[in-house]
């Protein structure tokens, strides 16, 4: 099968080695040349994917049977068309059109389906941002609707804080939908990802929760498997089970839950493998997320999805700016016991990109603590030079 892969970063990296492993053929595209997908496809090309007319044109030169999105910046109301065309666009034209903006999923989880979620409003202006914060209270987050990796994603604290809340939001942005969303503040314990693989003809799976830590809105740390009572995680599989039923397809979705003392919130989706969900290249589980997105994508049926190890992932980040970023330090994590790493292949840096990941796996009898420090000091080895 031909997949045309929208997106060629770290995740769409793994998903193309997967996708090669069992002979498939991959066309990464991206906005920029030499991205970490580029680097071990059959063929790539270079766009701006908002543009309609420029996806059109590749859709048509290489007419492939996949569509695989790995970003948010892509004018997906194209889906569409391509579907009505024979493509299977992953999970499908509905999914990557509601998920690509917070409104929609926001709405469906809500508005439709009736999940428990933050109290949240919209704001197109600071104006209404202000307002959108009258609403919920304080201390409350605003998130661009369109972004990746935390992008744009402040806490509101003091009346102070909302211009810059909502100027960084706008700073942060991808796409041409210049909107925030602004939520109540959830007190939770913990937050999981729930990785829930559609199948078309098979029942739908869940992987081990992930549990994560952030900064600035992206991960640091995720590890597997993570604390959460029975109750909780029947009440976020039964959630996960009815957002993807409502959004269609098949593949892995990344559901993202708070934890609170009055039960589950969910937060987000994503419709393809997670960045917290790089846990399991460490071996956590029979399958990694990313061959478990291959196989729900080709309708290769999957019989389970075990839990094999302990394992957790910590961040490899880039301290400056730099085109042509090179590593030191990667003999010392190579040494390291039930360790590995990913350097990603990124050909410029700046503060805070993340340009690798650290992996450990341990028994699953070790407190998950533990392996949690263990990938930390293992990260911290590996220096990002300029």
């Amino acid at each position: 099968m031909k997949i045309l892969l929208l997106g060629s970063g770290e995740l769409g990296k793994e998903f193309t080695i997967a996708a090669q492993r069992i002979g498939q053929i991959v066309i990464a595209v991206d906005s920029y040349e030499n991205a970490p997908a580029m680097q071990v496809a059959h063929d790539f090309e270079v766009i701006n994917m908002l543009d309609g007319d420029a996806l059109d044109r590749i859709v048509a030169k290489h007419k492939p049977d996949f569509i695989v999105p790995e970003i948010e910046a892509i004018r997906t109301v194209r889906f569409y068309d391509y579907e009505k065309q024979g493509i299977t666009v992953v999970p499908s034209a509905k999914a990557a059109n509601f998920t690509m903006n917070r409104k929609a999923i926001r709405d469906l989880a809500a508005k439709e389906l009736g999940l428990k979620t933050a109290n949240y409003r919209y704001a197109t202006t600071a104006d209404e941002l202000k307002k959108g914060v009258e609403a919920v209270g304080m201390p409350c987050v605003v998130k661009p609707l369109m972004s990746s990796s935390g992008k744009g994603q402040s806490t509101i604290k003091t009346e102070a804080d909302i211009e810059k809340a909502w100027n960084y939001a706008v700073e942060g942005s991808r796409g041409d939908v210049v909107e925030v969303i602004v939520e109540a503040f959830v007190k939770f314990n913990s937050e999981i990802t729930l990785l829930t693989v559609v199948q078309n003809n098979n029942p739908t799976l869940f992987c081990a929760p992930i549990g994560h830590r952030q900064e600035r809105g992206d991960y640091q740390e995720s590890w597997q498997p993570t604390r959460i009572s029975d109750k909780d995680l029947y009440e976020a599989q039964d959630m996960a089970e009815k957002v993807t039923e409502a959004l269609g397809g098949a593949g892995l979705f990344g559901v993202e839950f708070f934890l609170a003392d009055d039960g589950v919130y969910f937060s987000e989706l994503s419709p393809r493998p997670h960045d917290t969900g790089m846990v399991t290249l460490a071996g956590t589980q029979n399958f990694n997320e990313f061959e478990l997105h291959l196989r729900a994508i080709l309708s290769l049926p999957i019989f389970e999805i075990t839990l094999e190890k302990a394992g957790a992932s910590a961040v490899i980040l880039a301290s400056e700016n730099s085109t042509n970023p090179t590593y030191s330090g990667i003999e010392n994590i190579a040494s390291l016991p039930k360790t590995d790493f990913r350097i990603f292949g990124k050909p410029t840096s700046r503060p805070y990109r993340r340009m690798g990941v650290a992996l450990i796996n341990d028994s699953l009898e070790t407190p998950i603590e533990e392996v949690v420090e263990k990938a930390k000091k293992a990260a911290s080895l590996v220096t990002v030079n300029s």
